[in-house]
C-alpha cells in the first residue's frame, strides 16, 4: 500500500529525527533547510509511521494515496 506524506514545512523545526528514524521517505531540503518527502507518493511502513509520531512539531501528515 502506498501512502501521501504532507509536511507542515512552517512548522518544521528542522530537527531531522524523520530522516534518521526514516531516512528512504524524508530528506532535507538545504535551500528551505526544512525536512521533504522525497517522493509524492512512498510505500506506507512502521518507520514511516514512527517518524510521524516521533516528530517533536507533529507537522507529519499521512494519509492513503
Amino acid at each position: 500500500m502506498n501512502c501521501r506524506v504532507n509536511i507542515d514545512t512552517y512548522r518544521c523545526n528542522s530537527c531531522e529525527t524523520c530522516v534518521v528514524i526514516c531516512p528512504e521517505v524524508f530528506r532535507m531540503n538545504s535551500a528551505l533547510e526544512k525536512a521533504e518527502s522525497a517522493s509524492d507518493t512512498v510505500a506506507c511502513s512502521e518507520a514511516l509511521d514512527r517518524a510521524a509520531a516521533m516528530c517533536p512539531e507533529k507537522c507529519i501528515e499521512i494519509e492513503p494515496a
